[in-house]
């Protein structure tokens, strides 16, 4: 394999002398060529008549290894780098790596709250004045007990209008939204959500503003609108975010919560319960039931950890049972 030595060598003055890289982007494309050889070697090929199923084959292995998908494509960088030159020379008819991709990342799992933490967040009831205490958990209800959106909460109006992007019918126990790609659904409100908002509604105020607050006239919008803040305005996503940040520092959480936590949980705590996805796909509103299959990767952690704290043969070796 003398000639494949030979071959990297010139390569690397190539980009040394010719592309001017950067002495460490040299130093990596050689580590990666080292690699390269070292499985060639191994798959008694040289470097000339390396084909792609060669390629894919040492990918395949290198990911079994735990190398992370990033490490592999930026390694498939320097070797897609280094068939092309030799492509330009005529030494080789084809480049194998030109269509190998790196395997995806996994994506992370959404975080959710277990269902303790999240009845203990929804139950707390805080040292705010009445009027915060009263609109903080009606928001809570929404976003763990229907699974709403932190947009789709923001945007509700207190009565159905030609103009509003969505509302809740207490009546019906349902709230009306405007989801993703101007979407709507109807999703069902417990009786738990319906009493906080029953409560919020008699506090909030015929402008949206307390009514021991006087404040100044309010844009029409704002005054339609279900969750507002002090000033009478239409609350905003960020001010959500905070507000459950700082409910949850105070109810003695571990993690702070966001709105997109207790949508998550939402989803979470209705699969494990009811194992129906479709119904669950229904509920968030998403329109391809990949999206909500995610949420089957943690019903499978709820099943899993009830396992190994239950289950006989999931113990340690050496363990005492009860």
């Amino acid at each position: 394999m003398d000639a494949d030595a030979g071959l990297v060598e010139r390569y690397l003055e190539y980009a040394r002398v010719e592309k001017r890289l950067a002495a460490r982007t040299v130093e990596l494309y050689a580590l990666d060529l080292q690699r390269l050889s070292t499985l060639a070697i191994q798959a008694q090929v040289p470097l000339l008549e390396v084909r792609n199923a060669h390629i894919r084959r040492w990918v395949a292995q290198m990911h079994s290894a735990g190398r992370s998908g990033r490490g592999i494509a930026l390694i498939l960088s320097g070797w897609r780098g280094f068939y092309t030159w030799l492509g330009r020379d005529g030494l080789v008819a084809s480049n194998p790596v030109q269509d190998v991709r790196s395997p995806k990342a996994p994506k992370p799992l959404p975080k959710a709250l277990g269902v303790d933490d999240a009845v203990q967040f929804a139950d707390f009831q805080s040292d705010d004045d009445p009027w915060l205490e009263a609109r903080d958990t009606a928001m809570v209800e929404l976003l763990y007990g229907s699974g709403l959106r932190v947009g789709e909460l923001v945007g509700l109006d207190v009565v159905a209008s030609s103009t509003a992007r969505g509302w809740v019918d207490l009546q019906a126990a349902q709230a009306h939204v405007l989801g993703k790609g101007s979407k709507r659904r109807i999703v069902p409100v417990g009786s738990t959500a319906l009493q906080a908002l029953e409560r919020w509604l008699a506090l909030r105020g015929p402008t949206g503003t307390s009514q021991a607050v006087p404040v100044p006239a309010v844009h029409a919008d704002a005054a339609a609108a279900l969750f507002t803040g002090r000033n009478g305005t239409r609350l905003t996503p960020q001010s959500v975010w905070q507000r459950l940040k700082r409910r949850s520092q105070m109810a003695g959480l571990s993690t702070p919560v966001h709105p997109h936590m207790l949508r998550h949980s939402f989803a979470s705590h209705v699969l494990q319960s009811s194992g129906d996805l479709r119904a669950v796909q229904e509920l968030l509103g998403h329109a391809n039931i990949t999206t909500t299959q995610v949420y089957t990767r943690l019903d499978f952690q709820h099943l899993a950890k009830a396992y190994d704290a239950a289950h006989p043969r999931a113990r340690a070796k050496g363990s005492k049972g009860d």
